[in-house]
């Protein structure tokens, strides 16, 4: 397997043959293998050789992005989950990359003294417990980073801290952790790429607009090559 010390691309064994690609947004998604497949409503297929790409923009927060993995599972038969787009910086890491781990930062309990974290679905009784959920085992050039993943947009410093800090996260989104809840339900393994648009700050509204074209772009163009390694093929766009 291939990694940052090998300087080798992405790969997975063995190869599979139905990958389930989800974006939040069309932008995210229209942005990868631009002008191939067919479209149909939410979803686009696109045919690599004897490999499929089943991509679906599945909408904003984490009730759409577990509906869309599981559609995936269960109506396309998909054999992995695959995580594409933009997120919020939670601190001066900014650029592309491979997620290893999510984190729902929403889900837990409200107690008298504060909020206390659980892992997504389990109890949210007793002491804290909020293991990540893990990515599949893909190595590549692109930094690694854990993504912390709630049904708010983050505009606010302070809260951007927390989850950097107290956390441990690198980046927020609000669907790549129901995808991870969802993929380990399905029996599915899953794996993500995110660009960043913005800091998670007060000029977070703007910045993600004005960015979010270039940002899903570069998102797309690593997906690309880590896809086409996972699938059991050279990249060749390149």
């Amino acid at each position: 397997m291939g990694g940052p010390e090998t300087g080798r691309p992405f790969y997975l064994e063995p190869p599979v043959k139905k990958i389930g690609v989800i974006a939040a947004l069309r932008e995210e998604a229209d942005a990868l293998f631009v002008g191939q497949g067919e479209r149909d409503g939410p979803t686009r297929v696109v045919q690599l050789e004897d490999r499929t790409m089943t991509i679906r923009v599945c909408g904003i927060g984490k009730v759409n992005a577990a509906l869309a993995a599981s559609a995936l599972v269960l109506d396309h038969k998909v054999e992995m989950l695959f995580v594409i787009g933009t997120a919020g910086a939670l601190g001066e890491k900014h650029g592309t990359f491979l997620l290893t781990q999510a984190v729902q930062t929403d889900y837990g309990a409200r107690r008298s003294d504060g909020f206390i974290h659980y892992r997504a679905g389990e109890w949210p009784i007793g002491p804290a417990a909020c293991s990540p959920f893990a990515a599949m085992p893909v190595e590549g050039p692109l930094p690694h980073v854990r993504i912390a993943t709630g049904d708010a947009f983050v505009e606010c410093p302070d809260h951007a801290a927390y989850l950097r800090d107290v956390m441990g996260c690198d980046l927020i989104d609000m669907e790549t952790g129901a995808v991870a809840q969802a993929a380990l339900a399905l029996g599915v393994p899953w794996a993500g790429i995110k660009s960043t648009t913005d800091g998670a700050d007060g000029t977070s509204a703007g910045d993600f607009s004005a960015n979010l074209p270039a940002a899903a772009r570069r998102s797309a163009l690593a997906a690309e090559d880590a896809i086409w390694q996972i699938t059991g093929r050279p990249n060749k766009s390149t």
